[in-house]
């Protein structure tokens, strides 16, 4: 019963941190305006573990690389924990288990952002109904735009409905159950 609750604590508060720091690499990639409260709100609770990284691993092509390594290696942390504390047994297990480990961890990343996806274009689709100069637009048109500009290039608008939004969900959900879903079976395969 104690397991269960610290596996709890731990996947609540690593995932929560996962979340920002992907956050920040994709706020930083869409070069979203900083001057939003919500970008300032992400840059704060993730630059005690940003500033230090970012001396050792450049960015290239305007990717901060360091923001994305310490998603994966907290993701990845995450996964050994809950392991050992399921009783996993490491000691014994051979190599291949810390190779499955690291691809489990990219996969949950990949999969991590997809809903990133998901979730933006959502809350954009209702916003824009709802409130469409809420202060949180521009961030989210930003994340979104090289997304909706694709199927809006491909799909007009119909009686000035914009059905993109239903094309990404329906895009993202095959993302996730055909390329993303052997990823992680070939990395279970590997433990």
């Amino acid at each position: 019963m104690f397991n269960q609750a610290l596996q709890f604590l731990l996947e609540t508060l690593i995932n929560l941190l996962v979340l920002a720091f992907l956050l920040r690499f994709y706020l930083q990639a869409m070069r979203v305006p900083f001057h939003n409260p919500f970008s300032q709100f992400i840059v704060a609770v993730t630059d005690f573990a940003v500033r230090p990284i970012r001396r050792l691993v450049p960015g290239l092509w305007g990717l901060d690389l360091g923001t994305l390594l310490l998603a994966w290696l907290l993701e990845a942390l995450l996964l050994f924990a809950l392991y050992w504390l399921s009783g996993f047994p490491f000691l014994v297990a051979g190599g291949g288990v810390y190779l499955g480990l690291a691809l489990l961890a990219a996969v949950k990343l990949l999969k991590t952002s997809v809903y990133i996806l998901i979730g933006v274009v959502f809350v954009q689709a209702v916003l824009s109904w709802v409130n469409p100069y809420n202060p949180l637009s521009p961030v989210l048109y930003a994340l979104s735009r090289p997304f909706m500009r694709f199927f809006q290039r491909l799909i007009p608008p119909i009686a000035n409905i914009d059905l993109s939004p239903l094309f990404i969900f329906i895009a993202c959900q095959l993302f996730l159950m055909l390329p993303v879903a052997w990823l992680e079976a070939l990395a279970l395969r590997l433990m």
